[in-house]
C-alpha cells in the first residue's frame, strides 16, 4: 500500500512520521529523570524537573499537532456516486478481514491495558507521595474523566475525520503520555494521565464502529465480540501480569512507561490499518473507496442512486427512533463502569489491606483474569448463534452475581474466603458485557451516527466509574462490600431495560438502519 493510500498525499504522510518521531524524541528526554532514581527504588518525588523534561514536553505538544494533521483527510474531489455501501455486508470473509481483526486486537488490549493499569499503580504512587487515599484517588478520577471526554470527542471526530485517523492519534498520544512515569510531582501526574485517560477512551469506541462496518453481516456478530472480549481479557491480563512481574523490580512507574512500547507498536503496524470504504466515499476519495472495497472481496455495483440528504444527528442519539435502545444501553454502560472502574479498581487496594502484598494481589487477579478468559468463546456463541440482547442480559446477570459474591465475602461466609470465585464470575461477566456492549450499540445505529453513539455508550461506561472515584476523592468511598451491593442491584436493573426494551440484531442487515432516501 502506498503511501497516497494510506494519508491521502505524502505531505500529510510525512507531517504523521515527523510528528511522531517529534512526540518520541520528547517522550526520551524524560528516560533520564527515571534512571536516576535507580539507587532509591526509582523514587523521583521532590526531585527538580531539568530542562530536558521541560523541553520533552514541548517536543511532545508540538509533535501531536504534527501528527494530528498529517491525519486529516484528503478530500480528493472523486464524488461519483457508489452505492458500494451495500456490498460490505454481503461480501465474503477474506483473509484481509482476519487480519484487521488481529490488529484491532493488538489495538484494544494495548487500549484496555492503559485504564485497568490504575488499580495496580495506585498503592505504590500513596507510598512514594506520602498522600491520603482521598488525595492520590484524584488520579483514576482525572484518568476517567479523560476517557469520558475522550469517548465522546473521538466519537465525534470518526465521525468527522475517520475511524482510521482517530485510532492512530490515540495510539500517538498513548507514546506522549508515557512520561507519566517520570513525573516527580504527584500533580503533573494527575494532568498527564488525563491526557492518557483520553487516549484510551477514544479508540475504544472507533475500532467497534470501523469493525462493524467493514466486516460482512453474517460474520460481524461473532467478529465483534470476539475482537473486544479479546480486548477486554486480554487488556485487564496484561495490566494484573505486567504488575506482578515488573513493579518489584521497576516500581509502579514502569506501568505508565509501557504506553512508549505499545503506542509505538500501533503507530508500526498502522500500513495495515484499512479505513471504512463509506467514510471514504464520504469525503470525495471514490478511487480508494473501490480499492478498499477491492481488498475486503466486496463487489463494486455501477447503479447510481440518489444522494443522501445531510442530517444532523445529535449526542446521545435520543430521537425517537434510538431513544428506548439509548436509555437501556446508558444504565447498562453505568453499571459496567461502576464495576469496572469503581469495584474492580478498589479490590487491589483491598487486597493489600488484608495483608497481601501487590504483587501476590496482582498474580491472584491475574489468576482470575485467566480463568474467565473462556469468557470470550462463549460471549462469540452465545451473541452469533443464540441471541445478541439475551447474550448481553446474560453477561449482566453473571456480573451481578460475582457482585453479590464480594457482598456475601464480606459479611463472612466462609466459602467464599477464598475472593478468587467471586473475583472470576465478576471479571467473566464484566468483561463478557464490555465484549458485548459496545459491538451491539454499533448494530443499532446508522451510519451518520454510528461514531457518535458508540462514542456515547463508551463515555457513559467511564462516567459510572467517574462517580465511583469521586466518591474516593471525596472519602466517603464505601466499604467494598457495600459497594458490590449497591452496584449490583444497579447491574440487575440494567438487566431488566435491556431485556425489554433491547432490540435483537443478530443476522440484521446494516442497511436496514440508514434514513430513507
Amino acid at each position: 500500500m502506498t503511501i497516497s493510500k494510506i494519508f491521502g498525499d505524502r505531505r500529510h504522510a510525512w507531517a504523521f512520521w515527523l510528528g511522531c518521531l517529534v512526540v518520541t524524541a520528547g517522550v526520551a528526554l524524560h528516560l533520564p529523570m527515571y534512571w536516576m532514581g535507580r539507587d532509591m527504588g526509582f523514587r523521583l518525588v521532590g526531585m527538580p524537573m531539568d530542562a530536558g523534561m521541560m523541553w520533552g514536553m514541548a517536543l511532545i505538544l508540538v509533535g501531536l499537532v504534527l501528527a494530528a494533521f498529517g491525519l486529516l483527510p484528503a478530500h480528493n474531489g472523486d464524488d461519483t456516486p457508489l452505492e458500494v455501501l451495500a456490498p460490505p455486508e454481503d461480501a465474503p470473509l477474506t483473509s484481509a478481514h482476519w487480519a484487521m481483526c488481529a490488529l484491532l486486537s493488538v489495538a484494544l488490549i494495548v487500549d484496555i491495558m492503559k485504564p485497568a493499569s490504575l488499580g495496580f499503580v495506585l498503592p505504590g504512587m500513596r507510598a512514594e507521595y506520602g498522600v491520603s487515599g482521598a488525595v492520590v484517588a484524584l488520579f483514576p478520577f482525572a484518568a476517567l474523566s479523560g476517557t469520558v471526554v475522550g469517548s465522546f470527542v473521538w466519537g465525534w471526530l470518526a465521525d468527522i475525520y475517520g475511524r482510521r485517523a482517530s485510532i492512530l492519534l490515540s495510539s500517538v498520544m498513548f507514546v506522549g503520555t508515557s512520561i507519566c512515569g517520570a513525573m516527580p510531582e504527584f500533580w503533573w501526574n494527575v494532568g498527564m494521565c488525563f491526557l492518557m485517560g483520553a487516549a484510551a477512551g477514544g479508540m475504544l469506541p472507533v475500532a467497534y464502529a470501523l469493525l462493524a462496518e467493514i466486516m460482512p453481516t453474517r460474520h460481524r456478530g461473532w467478529a465483534l465480540v470476539l475482537v473486544g472480549g479479546i480486548g477486554a481479557v486480554g487488556g485487564y491480563f496484561a495490566a494484573s501480569a505486567l504488575s506482578a512481574w515488573l513493579q518489584p523490580f521497576w516500581s509502579w512507574r514502569i506501568m505508565w512507561f509501557l504506553n512508549m512500547p505499545t503506542g509505538l507498536l500501533l503507530i508500526a503496524l498502522s500500513p495495515l490499518l484499512p479505513e471504512s470504504a463509506r467514510f471514504l466515499q464520504h469525503v470525495g476519495r471514490g478511487e480508494e473507496a473501490r480499492a478498499m472495497m477491492a481488498r475486503f472481496g466486496a463487489r463494486v455495483q455501477t447503479v447510481m442512486t440518489p444522494p443522501v440528504a445531510e442530517s444532523h444527528s445529535h449526542l446521545p442519539p435520543v430521537d425517537r427512533r434510538h431513544l428506548a435502545i439509548t436509555l437501556a444501553l446508558t444504565l447498562a454502560a453505568l453499571s459496567w463502569g461502576l464495576v469496572n472502574f469503581g469495584v474492580l479498581l478498589w479490590l487491589p487496594s483491598a487486597l493489600v489491606a488484608e495483608g497481601r502484598s501487590v504483587e501476590a494481589a496482582s498474580a491472584l487477579i491475574a489468576k482470575s483474569t485467566l480463568i474467565a478468559a473462556p469468557t470470550i468463546l462463549l460471549s462469540v456463541w452465545l451473541y452469533s448463534a443464540w441471541s445478541t440482547r439475551g447474550a448481553l442480559a446474560l453477561m449482566l446477570g453473571v456480573t451481578a452475581t460475582g457482585l453479590f459474591g464480594l457482598l456475601f465475602r464480606s459479611m463472612g461466609v466462609e466459602v467464599l474466603a477464598n475472593p478468587m470465585i467471586p473475583l472470576a464470575l465478576l471479571i467473566v461477566g464484566s468483561s463478557g458485557v464490555i465484549a458485548i456492549i459496545l459491538p451491539y450499540t454499533a448494530e443499532n445505529y446508522p451510519l451518520r451516527i454510528r461514531g457518535r453513539a458508540t462514542g456515547w455508550i463508551a463515555g457513559c461506561s467511564k462516567l459510572g466509574g467517574l462517580a465511583a472515584q469521586g466518591l474516593s476523592v471525596l472519602a466517603i468511598a464505601p466499604p467494598l462490600g457495600a459497594a458490590a451491593a449497591a452496584v449490583g442491584a444497579l447491574t440487575v436493573a440494567a438487566l431488566g431495560l435491556i431485556a425489554v426494551l433491547g432490540r435483537e440484531t443478530r443476522g440484521r442487515d446494516l442497511r436496514d438502519l440508514e434514513d430513507p432516501r
